[in-house]
């Protein structure tokens, strides 16, 4: 078979040329479909057309000249006969290029599903490992208010104590007091003592603001909800530098935290940083830690939720 590109002249059988325009289509189609398929068969120069009916020059009349002196080795047949052949040609091209789109739909169809496993797999994760860090968190919760309640009944204890002793009567189970009172002084001498970790600073600095305004709950209640509202908003938007910059001079930030001993300081803990003399709060984008903001989110919602927080230390 002549080759598409070495070839300088289209050689074409003239009979075969002559079925082909009949069919309707054209001569430069035609020349080619027959010199490119080696002037063989009617069906080899079809066959050669409907797979390269998307060339673009494929309706070009080339610029070389022509040969349509080649004698044809097929045998005459009838135009219904010739018609039939054709038609057959192109019913079989088109169905083998349906099941080649068929073929082609069951592979995306296949990579579609795998894409959707692997999707669904990662967010089984994800949700898995959020509900494991809410649990340690209640739990964590559960446990501060116990010790909260029980440090409340040896405070309400002590305060009986005092009374009875003021009034000149006999204290309740004297001796249980009495051994009870070294084993728990023991047990807090024994305790190692641990290295203070940023979120350990971070409870702390809430404690302390919640102790040092213990009579105003409402006041506290709202520096710790404007709190959770700046760090929410660095965790959502962390690109957008309005977020993360906070003019300390701001009335309502003045009013809801800045005049607040503490308030201040966590968001320090959180990572702003005092910036052109003091007079903004600035957190930079590179140093955004996303695990230091969200666990800051939960230490302040437990803040809020848990009417014991800040009763556990002096």
């Amino acid at each position: 078979m002549p080759s598409e590109q070495e070839t300088p002249v289209l050689e074409v059988n003239q009979k075969l040329l002559r079925q082909l325009e009949e069919f309707g289509f054209s001569l430069a189609r035609s020349a080619r479909a027959l010199h490119y398929s080696g002037n063989s068969s009617l069906e080899d120069a079809i066959n050669w057309i409907i797979n390269h009916e998307n060339d673009a020059d494929i309706d070009e009349m080339p610029l070389v000249a022509v040969n349509i002196e080649i004698e044809s080795l097929e045998p005459d047949r009838t135009t219904e006969e010739i018609k039939m052949k054709a038609q057959e040609l192109r019913d079989r091209a088109r169905q083998k290029k349906e099941e080649e789109e068929k073929k082609l739909d069951r592979e995306r169809e296949k990579e579609r599903i795998r894409a959707g496993k692997e999707l669904f797999e990662a967010k089984r994760i994800a949700e898995d490992n959020e509900r494991k860090r809410f649990i340690a968190l209640k739990k964590a919760e559960k446990e501060e208010e116990k010790r909260a309640r029980e440090k409340v009944l040896q405070k309400l204890e002590a305060d009986k104590l005092e009374r009875r002793q003021k009034l000149g009567l006999p204290s309740e189970n004297r001796a249980g007091v009495d051994r009870s009172t070294p084993v728990v002084q023991d047990k807090m001498n024994s305790l190692p003592v641990l290295h203070m970790t940023k979120l350990d600073h971070m409870r702390e600095c809430l404690r302390h603001l919640r102790r040092n305004y213990k009579d105003e709950d409402a006041r506290v209640k709202m520096a710790f909800q404007t709190l959770l509202i700046y760090v929410g908003n660095v965790v959502k938007n962390p690109n957008e530098e309005k977020f993360r910059k906070i003019r300390l001079s701001n009335p309502l930030f003045q009013q809801r935290v800045g005049s607040l001993e503490g308030g201040i300081e966590f968001l320090e803990l959180c990572g702003f940083e005092r910036i052109e003399g003091d007079n903004f709060l600035f957190l930079p984008r590179d140093k955004v830690d996303m695990a230091a903001l969200n666990s800051a989110g939960s230490l302040i919602r437990s803040a809020i939720t848990n009417p014991f927080f800040g009763l556990l230390s002096g």
